[in-house]
């Protein structure tokens, strides 16, 4: 009698899919890695994969796709996290995705030129995750906005969507550090999201964000794929930001 996968079930295919083309692309590479390979070291029979996986690309994608997931349930999960401050939260996030990222860093490299293969790949709203990066940052904006933690801004959802590029910017980083325990990234993180709540505190990036959007957007993101330099721009930045919004009115004669 035919016996219907059950939807947990299918969530443990799923996962049992993604996990075995982890190990065995790390092992033999994109190209020397079959489908029919993967189905039969995962026990399943050759045709099923296709039922959750028409292409090895689309395997490839969908790691991404979990691995951000998981990275945001894990966020949910922290103790305390609604006394968070926004840069926190942000910073928090980011830390999640490199911890799921980690175990796998080998693959993630192989993968990752899948992913951004092309420049413009990375502002595409394609990307794996993006969505659901996207909407964890409006909510991190309209908290701070509800605590009265930033002013009112009226470009909360191009901010969100440039942040969620950012993270496919920061794991391109990520993969070419090989300072002591990612040391630089972790530098190069803590500055841009310090300089991004002091602008978005002083109003900056409401205006950026009005003048011209998608070129503050790549901008940032080829910045960030560069890295070279950025972490003492951002330093500059943010000492000249924090002048700015400190800054007493000089006394009148």
């Amino acid at each position: 009698m035919f016996m219907r996968t059950t939807k947990t079930q299918q969530a443990q295919n799923h996962r049992l899919l993604i996990r075995t083309a982890v190990d065995l692309m790390t092992q033999h590479g994109f190209d020397d890695t079959t489908m029919k390979q993967i189905a039969r070291t995962a026990g399943l029979g050759d045709a099923t994969i296709y039922k959750y996986f028409p292409t090895k690309e689309k395997l490839v994608l969908a790691y991404f796709e979990q691995a951000i997931g998981d990275a945001l349930t894990r966020m949910g999960k922290t103790k305390g996290l609604a006394s968070f401050g926004l840069q926190e939260r942000m910073q928090l996030l980011m830390d999640c995705v490199l911890d799921e990222l980690l175990a796998d860093r080998e693959f993630v490299a192989l993968a990752y030129q899948l992913v951004g293969r092309l420049p413009l790949s990375l502002l595409s709203d394609a990307l794996p995750g993006k969505a659901a990066l996207r909407t964890a940052y409006a909510e991190m904006l309209e908290a701070a906005e509800a605590s009265g933690e930033l002013a009112p801004c009226g470009f909360k959802g191009s901010l969100a969507g440039l942040l969620a590029d950012s993270v496919y910017a920061v794991i391109s980083h990520w993969l070419r550090d090989s300072s002591d325990q990612f040391a630089n990234t972790t530098q190069l993180v803590d500055m841009g999201l310090g300089v991004l709540v002091l602008a978005l505190r002083s109003g900056l990036i409401d205006k950026l964000l009005e003048l011209g959007g998608f070129v503050l957007r790549s901008q940032l993101t080829r910045l960030l794929q560069d890295g070279n330099g950025l972490t003492g721009l951002m330093q500059l930045a943010r000492q000249g930001l924090h002048n700015a919004t400190t800054a007493k009115p000089k006394a009148q004669a």
